[in-house]
């Protein structure tokens, strides 16, 4: 489900809100909109609807919630391109273990059941970081934080429901991954399976030998046999198998930074 109004000002902070718990999304739209230098500009129920509200609506500021089906807080952040990245607010349920990272990466956070004065806290908080030279510093911050707790939460192996039955997929026999609408192909030698997901939510559970190369497609680095620049400085990737893909303009500083670390 996706809602919005039309409403837009030049000078308020317009905020998106994520969360799948419509009592909780009216509860914090209730507490936003109290102040008039706030405007809520959309709500979403799960991360796949979130991810097409970012690109569509560019918020300042979105109420992420870290838990929801499809795709969760991680996965949706995964799926934004840096350039376009908003500040970003976790609602949360986590352990303290999590949000002692969130403090020492200078993440913003609230906690499940939100508390309005916390909640209100935070929304001060990104209001002086929209205001600052620094929020590129602090975009940066948040990302490798997001890396950093994906990290403790990959897998080496994918249950894949075959013939009414789950098989178990060792993440090293993974070629490449594409994306097919609210699917993705799982493509491992010469078979290939076909999973509902959104690649966003694969690739934040991929070990560190994944990487993302264009928006509709992840590349097992162990697989690349060649990779050629091209004229409009992307890539052609080759893989061990043939297989020919093209990286993204949004993804070409990683396949830069991949290269560059293997360079001799």
């Amino acid at each position: 489900m996706m809602t919005w109004n039309s409403r837009h000002t030049s000078v308020a902070l317009q905020v998106l809100i994520a969360d799948d718990e419509p009592l909780a999304r009216r509860h914090l739209r209730a507490i936003l909109e109290a102040d008039n230098a706030i405007e809520v500009i959309g709500e979403a129920a799960n991360g796949r609807d979130a991810i097409q509200m970012i690109a569509e609506l560019s918020p300042d500021l979105v109420l992420l919630d870290v838990q929801m089906p499809e795709v969760d807080g991680f996965g949706v952040v995964a799926q934004i391109d840096p350039a376009h990245m908003p500040m970003v607010i976790f609602v949360t349920a986590y352990d303290s273990y999590a949000i002692k990272a969130f403090d020492v990466h200078a993440i913003d956070y609230v906690l499940k059941p939100v508390d309005r004065d916390r909640l209100l806290q935070s929304v001060a908080h990104a209001k002086e970081r929209a205001a600052s030279t620094e929020r590129a510093s602090h975009i940066a911050q948040f990302r490798q934080f997001v890396d950093d707790v994906a990290a403790t939460q990959r897998i080496d192996r994918l249950a894949i429901r075959i013939d009414g039955k789950h098989v178990l997929l060792s993440v090293d026999s993974i070629d490449w991954i594409e994306a097919l609408d609210d699917y993705v192909r799982i493509h491992t030698g010469k078979t290939s399976h076909l999973v509902r997901g959104t690649l966003g939510s694969f690739h934040s559970r991929l070990p560190a030998p994944f990487m993302r190369i264009h928006r509709s497609a992840i590349v097992n680095t162990s697989r690349i046999r060649e990779v050629f620049p091209n004229a409009q400085g992307n890539y052609r990737i080759t893989l061990l198998d043939g297989t020919r893909l093209p990286s993204g303009r949004s993804y070409r500083a990683a396949v830069g930074e991949f290269l560059k670390s293997l360079t001799v």
